[in-house]
């Protein structure tokens, strides 16, 4: 009798996955990654929180976080310890940059919010809107930079006036990232002040094993349609045999495009004249597979995934 009673007999052909069949909604697609890699976002999540505890480095986790994320998201393997450090060791000067910026503009603008918040005058008021409306749109823009970071090969100042664009292009998916992820600053609010002492745990744990890597998730699931639309389309359409790699790793294969890497996997559903066929891909150890990770790093030394 195989497997137990039935139930884990995976010598049995599988139903197959139909060409033709609906495609999921966004949200459902979402739920169902954030399901598979939960406890893997939880290990990157430590590893984010672990490399952000000196301020001026919070950079260099986000470039890690963004990568392991990005992948998440578009549903491609990564190792979550390897593949954290070796994104920040490629990219670690820009990183590094991105962040003390992004700092310093944080530091800036709460100090101009609380000074003009104290001016009792029109002038203040207008001050205050211009400063607040800066500080929406430049969140905005946050949502795009690491992402740009670590896909394309762009200057310091080309990641922040392409992130300005999309601050603009994106505007409705960008308010709707901000309007839910003001819902969960509003919920650490409030249980602050039911219990101050109890918040502060509550909200400390959150943030070091889940939320971060939760959010990062979140923003390269919505902001990668739109860099896809205006930044990779448009490259592959005047370069369409350029950096196969590149788009092999972003998992955007058109249906109709020939992928020169082997298929593991196939349709193993029959047409009315076939007899139901079974396909058994190959399956990798842990071992096999760091081993076949380093193959291919001494292999694309030269070509770090970017486009």
């Amino acid at each position: 009798m195989a497997g137990f009673f039935g139930l884990f007999d995976y010598s049995k052909p599988g139903p197959g996955v139909q060409k033709n069949a609906p495609k999921k909604k966004s949200f459902v697609i979402f739920f169902e990654i954030l399901a598979r890699k939960f406890w893997k976002l939880i290990s990157v999540n430590l590893l984010f929180a672990l490399f952000s505890l000196p301020v001026l480095t919070v950079g260099l986790a986000n470039t890690g976080l963004s990568y392991v994320t990005r992948n998440f998201a578009r549903e491609k393997h990564a190792f979550v310890g390897g593949d954290f450090i070796d994104t920040i060791k490629k990219n670690w000067k820009q990183g590094l940059v991105v962040g003390i910026i992004n700092l310093l503009f944080t530091v800036v603008a709460v100090f101009a919010v609380v000074f003009y918040f104290q001016v009792d005058d029109i002038i203040g008021y207008i001050a205050l809107a211009l400063m607040l409306s800066i500080i929406l749109i430049f969140t905005f823009m946050k949502y795009y930079m690491y992402m740009m970071l670590v896909t394309f090969k762009l200057s310091i100042k080309q990641l922040y006036k392409n992130s300005l664009i999309f601050a603009f292009a994106g505007f409705g998916r960008n308010l709707l990232l901000f309007f839910i992820f003001g819902l969960f600053y509003i919920l650490a609010a409030l249980i602050l002040y039911m219990d101050l002492v109890i918040g502060i745990l509550v909200v400390t744990f959150m943030y070091i094993l889940l939320f971060p890597a939760f959010r990062m998730l979140l923003i390269q699931f919505t902001v990668f349609p739109l860099i896809k639309k205006h930044m990779i389309d448009p490259y592959y359409k005047e370069h369409p045999n350029e950096d196969k790699d590149a788009k092999r790793a972003l998992n955007i294969f058109d249906d109709e495009e020939d992928d020169d890497e082997e298929k593991v996997f196939e349709d193993t559903l029959p047409t009315e004249d076939e007899e139901p066929k079974t396909t058994f891909p190959r399956q990798y150890s842990e071992e096999e597979m760091r081993r076949l990770r380093r193959k291919h790093r001494r292999k694309d030394e030269d070509d770090d995934g970017t486009i």
